[in-house]
């Protein structure tokens, strides 16, 4: 059985859970298939890995139009597939015409929704009309959709409701626990100006509407002055959402002191000694599918502190891997708190339980990566995933898993 999986994201270009879910799958996969890969961006040596460039003609096209410029480059070369695998909306355009073109299953993994994601209008205007009609057209035509949680699965049957639900399967995003795993490193720290002494709660992910950070900023406002705020934040989606993340850091940082805002994206040393050496991790998300920075904070050992939304709480296990946070929201997509005051002081006051009893944190981190490696492993993952494609090519039904 031969698999072609695309993707916009695979190593080196790689800048979200959803670049970090395809290389990892992929490498679990080739274990047990033949699997090629088709990835946007530029020539790789891996063996069995194509490349794609934006096609010269469309070099000033609107950034939407260029995505399926490239997705046009690769149908084609899908031809020998016996079934093609897209991960988000950039590629799935490639995968449904090359289902159409080749006469072949295409299998969509949702990694988010484009609906449940409004403000991306700011960031590509029109573009944001035509990725959404991609993903549509892509899920309704799909031999079968992966959700990457129970949450995810009911976001997809809400946002589609003409989908079948039987195609709808439940396969986690995973985690390899040997790459991500306890650091101690004191000279990481001091680089970067953190503290061992005094407790510490690390944020990681990109500045966009759907990770919250705006909250959490409010939120540590309320925090006892002893404890540290570690952003590790960057990649902003809008010069909007950027310009209010830099104005509430600056307002912090001349109320309390410990206020560390890395911008750059860090190797996997850095991340992982400064995520060891956190009291907790915080999620604050308003919308997240699963959250593989989640599952890599606990392979690091450290206590997770996440919104109620979405995938969390199947990944953060609450009072045994870490605390959840209520939340009320609005339905109208943006995932925005119904009583964004009232979410604020949640996420205070569940930070400040955590950070204020570091016994209590271990314990939650320990079990953590305990949670991570038995229910979270790659194998697991790729089993699950091999399953789905022999089932749909043998035209079978295996439930919503």
């Amino acid at each position: 059985m031969r698999v072609d999986i695309v993707s916009k994201e695979y190593p080196p270009e790689v800048y979200g859970g959803a670049g970090v879910h395809v290389a990892e799958l992929v490498k679990a996969l080739r274990e047990r298939i033949d699997v090629q890969v088709r990835a946007f961006g530029a020539p790789r040596e891996e063996d069995g890995t194509h490349s794609y460039g934006t096609p010269a003609e469309l070099g000033h096209a609107n950034a939407a139009i260029q995505t399926l410029g490239i997705d046009l480059e690769i149908v084609d070369d899908v031809a020998g597939a016996d079934l093609v695998h897209s991960h988000t909306w950039y590629a799935n355009f490639a995968g449904h015409l090359a289902s159409l073109l080749h006469g072949i299953p295409h299998v969509v993994s949702a990694h988010s929704l484009e609906p449940l994601r409004p403000w991306k209008a700011e960031q590509l205007g029109g573009g944001y009309a035509v990725s959404s009609f991609i993903e549509k057209t892509a899920y309704e035509g799909a031999a079968a959709v992966i959700a990457v949680s129970g949450g995810m699965r009911a976001d997809i049957l809400r946002s589609y409701p003409a989908l079948d639900p039987a195609k709808v399967h439940v396969i986690y995003n995973g985690i390899d626990v040997d790459a991500w795993q306890r650091v101690d490193d004191p000279a990481v720290l001091a680089a970067h100006g953190i503290d061992p002494a005094r407790p510490s709660i690390v944020f990681v992910g990109r500045i966009t509407r759907q990770k919250g950070l705006p909250y959490l900023l409010r939120a540590a406002r309320l925090l006892p002055p002893e404890v540290q705020l570690v952003l590790c934040a960057g990649a902003p989606d809008t010069p909007e959402i950027l310009a209010e993340v830099e104005g509430l850091v600056r307002e912090l940082q001349a109320a309390r002191t410990g206020v560390v805002w890395i911008e750059r994206m860090l190797p996997r040393h850095e991340l992982c000694a400064i995520l060891s050496a956190a009291t907790t991790f915080v999620c604050p998300s308003v919308y997240e599918p699963l959250g593989i920075v989640n599952l890599e904070a606990m392979a690091c050992g450290t206590a997770v502190v996440g919104t109620a939304t979405g995938g969390i709480p199947e990944v953060v296990a609450d009072g045994l891997t870490g605390r959840i946070v209520p939340i009320e929201q609005v339905q109208d997509g943006t995932g925005t708190p119904v009583d964004p005051e009232r979410f604020v002081a949640d996420l205070a006051r569940v930070l400040i339980e955590v950070v204020s009893d570091p016994a209590r944190a271990a314990e939650y981190g320990r079990a953590g990566r305990e949670r991570a490696a038995t229910e979270f492993s790659w194998e697991r993952i790729a089993v699950a995933t091999e399953r789905l494609y022999r089932a749909v090519l043998q035209g079978r039904t295996l439930g919503s898993d």
